[in-house]
């Protein structure tokens, strides 16, 4: 299993559940989750998949995804960070 983790600094606060229905789309995709700490306003963006699925079809899912609601048509920031992580212990 994989684990995708971006850092955001801070989380976008608008509602992002097409992000999280776009990635899920794609076969493979377990699950995914957008963290916010209260305080801070800071987050994370945590995804797992099947280790066949290529992280690079799940970002363009999600891009092909804001295009066609048009996300991208005003600035918005970035994650500050993404890492991908090879899963070595679950329950």
């Amino acid at each position: 299993m994989i684990a995708r983790v971006a850092v955001w600094e801070p989380m976008p606060t608008d509602d992002r559940q097409w992000v999280i229905d776009a990635a899920k789309a794609v076969p493979g995709v377990l699950d995914a989750y957008h963290l916010v700490d209260p305080v801070t306003g800071n987050g994370l963006s945590v995804a797992f998949f099947d280790d066949s699925v290529d992280a690079a079809a799940v970002k363009l899912a999600i891009e092909n995804k804001a295009g066609e609601i048009g996300w991208n048509d005003v600035p918005r920031p970035a994650p500050t960070s993404e890492t991908i992580y090879r899963v070595l212990r679950s329950s």
